[in-house]
């Protein structure tokens, strides 16, 4: 059913009649009926290069078996436009968040082929024209950027992490000294924000123990390669050279104050 109404979605965007049921043929299967559909109708049916934008392709993550036999069928036709130049025509754009693994075979994944654009963290100066933006009074002047520090130093400069403080410091809701007081608690702004993380963590021990010994240091660690790289996927550690560090204090508040319970805990 997935593939069929991607296939109806990308006719309806180029202004095609659906011909699903003409080529659609469950004996041979939805991937190479799909394929088929494309190779034989929809470019055929176009006379110039396209552009197929998929956004939020995380989504599918939530669905294993989907997700790999939709991920590897983009794989197959990119790797068919080498050979096959109907496929020449297509350019395909793929946006997806990096806070979930799915574990794909090399040969099979669409993300280690064509170029990777990894959308980078705010600068200051974003950071200070986005609360501007929002109208915030005391994030003019001089001594506008010296204000924000606090805040910089406490979620870093991640969008999403600086857009939600800025939205309930704009709805006067909260004080910035409680916000920050209160951030890396179950009870402030980021709770559902740390509680996902948790949540993500629980099931990899491997994943919890290298995170713990991230949190619990007084310098930067080395990590195993994956360990790192799925750590670093999820937002949660910055990677210097070998060596890996919490990507902001909130992270590193919450998850010490984690482990340091579960210490206390397992100590009894």
């Amino acid at each position: 059913k997935f593939l069929r109404w991607f296939c109806a979605n990308v006719t309806r965007q180029l202004g095609l009649s659906l011909q699903l049921d003409h080529y659609w043929d469950s004996d041979i299967g939805s991937k190479v009926s799909c394929t088929t559909y494309f190779e034989d109708y929809l470019l055929e049916q176009v006379d110039r290069p396209i552009v197929i934008a998929l956004d939020e392709v995380n989504q599918i993550f939530e669905y294993p078996e989907l997700s790999r036999d939709f991920l590897s069928l983009l794989r197959s036709w990119y790797e068919d436009a080498r050979e096959l130049e109907i496929w020449q025509n297509v350019r395909w754009v793929i946006a997806h968040a990096t806070d979930v693994y799915v574990p794909l075979k090399l040969n099979q994944s669409p993300f280690n082929v064509g170029l990777a654009i990894k959308l980078p963290e705010f600068t200051n100066e974003q950071v200070l024209d986005l609360a501007q933006r929002h109208g915030l009074d005391w994030a003019k002047g001089d001594q506008a950027m010296k204000r924000l520090a606090p805040l910089v130093t406490m979620v870093g400069r991640c969008p999403s992490l600086i857009r939600l403080a800025l939205y309930h410091l704009t709805k006067q809701d909260v004080s910035l000294e409680q916000l920050l007081e209160e951030a890396p608690t179950q009870t402030g702004i980021y709770s559902n924000y740390l509680r996902y993380y948790l949540a993500a963590l629980l099931p990899h021990p491997d994943l919890v123990a290298a995170f713990k010994e991230v949190v619990m240091a007084t310098e930067s660690v080395e990590l195993e390669a994956l360990t790192a790289y799925k750590l670093e996927s999820l937002g949660l550690i910055r990677i210097q050279g070998n060596r890996a560090t919490a990507s902001c204090e909130l992270y590193r508040l919450f998850f010490r104050n984690q482990f340091v319970n579960e210490i206390r805990v397992s100590g009894y």
